[in-house]
């Protein structure tokens, strides 16, 4: 009779846990970081002022690749099935981009297209992150 330990279960579903926050994390920091670096460069405009089509085009190429990396970071760290952790990680993303979509909405602070593109991107991206990670995952024959 085959037993398995009690602390098993809560130490993967801590290690899960850990692994989307990490990617989260991940995308967070580098997200304000650049942002603050561009408003302190005179890039962006004022925070809380109306920003341009080209300058929010900017800021979703960003996101999107520190999207990818934050849901590779997520599939690496993840207890067992990758693609998974990564996609419930983007899921988490639509919530809070969509959370974001609302609030904002009406404040005249850019074009409705980009919260909407956040939105929209979270799951592939999220999807491109663990694929980068299952790719490289594999051995190579």
């Amino acid at each position: 009779m085959v037993t398995t330990p009690v602390i098993a279960e809560p130490r993967r579903i801590g290690r899960s846990v850990w692994a989307i926050l990490a990617g989260f994390l991940f995308v967070v920091i580098l997200s304000i970081a650049t942002d603050a670096v561009l408003y302190k460069l005179g890039v962006f405009p004022p925070v809380g002022t109306y920003t341009s089509d080209k300058l929010l085009l900017l800021a979703t190429f960003y996101r999107v690749v520190y999207g990818v990396i934050g849901s590779y970071i997520t599939a690496r760290l993840a207890p067992s099935r990758p693609m998974f952790h990564a996609l419930l990680g983007g899921a988490i993303g639509v919530v809070l981009g969509a959370f974001g979509a609302v609030v904002t909405w009406n404040h005249n602070l850019g074009p409705h297209w980009y919260p909407v593109a956040l939105i929209i991107l979270a799951l592939p991206q999220s999807w491109q992150g663990a694929r980068l990670f299952l790719g490289k995952a594999r051995p190579s024959v």
